[in-house]
């Protein structure tokens, strides 16, 4: 029984969120309403960009992606939390389990090579204006995209292949409500020292460098701004990327609350609040932080709505 084979583990209960009975179907129907708003949202984006031919530009192909990450990303954790609580057993088949835990990863990864993607499309935009066009270019920003979607989903193979020869010989319950890589491995009676060192060195390769890459960007954005003379230069200068910063500064702060810290610290309730803000709130306020705070996607949205409303009454 000391090194039970983890093939005996056929399935994990989600424990998820531990509440009165009464205030599950409330529960159900807040989670449901944000997932939906969340789709909703993002879908506007999406197809805002698609349609709009004053949008063809390298910085709404990017958010294009986004959107479509965020949708991914949400897709993977909340239908299995909303299902939690309308089952009884809460349970995740282990294989179930593993392929949660690589596409949570894999899109995970991929938001942080997207966004720093992101940062260099507004260093060139603000510091070589002149160049944009050329160096912005169709294939480039192709090539960015496809540096950010394939070493995401490669990089976190070794995550979930490790993760699935973790041997389990006690409790089965996760403590969160989805299958954290984190949590899983509270429950392992192996030496996950390995994995923990993995994690480390994928934090430096898919965190730590973007995030660097990201930050160099806008260092080099915010001097140039500041030798702009007129106020009205600099304020329209700022507002190009104001968005995409209030984006960075959300996701990299959980993110790295959540992962860049040994298992012996987790706290499964710091734990399940920090994933809430990431799995639910960002990608929530995605589309309004881009569209709130931008002209150019409030003028899209007018024209697509004046667009749609005659159609739909003819």
């Amino acid at each position: 029984m000391e090194k039970q084979n983890q093939t005996s583990i056929m399935e994990f209960i989600i424990v998820g969120f531990l509440v009165a009975p009464e205030l599950q179907p409330l529960l159900f129907s807040s989670f449901l309403l944000i997932y939906l708003v969340t789709i909703c949202g993002n879908l506007v984006i999406i197809v805002t960009v698609t349609l709009d031919r004053h949008l063809k530009t390298p910085m709404y192909f990017f958010l294009q992606n986004l959107s479509f990450l965020d949708i991914f990303c949400m897709s993977v954790t909340f239908p299995k939390l909303m299902a939690s609580f309308l089952d009884e057993r809460r349970s995740i088949s282990f294989n179930g389990c593993m392929t949660q835990i690589y596409f949570f990863l894999s899109f995970t990864s991929t938001e942080f090579y997207l966004l720093a993607a992101m940062a260099y499309d507004r260093y060139v935009a603000i510091c070589h204006p002149l160049r944009y066009t050329s160096i912005m270019n169709k294939r480039s920003c192709l090539l960015l995209v496809a540096l950010s979607w394939l070493p995401g989903f490669l990089d976190t193979v070794p995550h979930a292949v490790m993760a699935s020869r973790l041997t389990f010989c006690g409790s089965n319950e996760i403590h969160h409500f989805f299958c954290d890589l984190t949590a899983l491995m509270t429950l392992s009676c192996s030496d996950t020292h390995t994995l923990e060192s993995l994690i480390y060195v994928e934090g430096i390769f898919a965190g730590l460098i973007p995030f660097s890459l990201t930050i160099t960007s806008y260092v080099y954005i915010i001097s140039v701004i500041l030798k702009i003379r007129s106020a009205e230069g600099r304020r329209k200068a700022f507002s190009t990327c104001t968005s995409h910063l209030t984006v960075v500064t959300l996701f990299y702060g959980t993110v790295i609350c959540m992962y860049v810290r040994p298992a012996s610290s987790y706290s499964l309730d710091q734990g399940k609040i920090l994933a809430i803000l990431y799995t639910t709130l960002i990608p929530m306020f995605n589309p309004l932080i881009y569209s709130l705070r931008n002209k150019e996607m409030k003028g899209a949205f007018t024209r697509l709505i004046g667009i749609s409303v005659p159609s739909l009454r003819k």
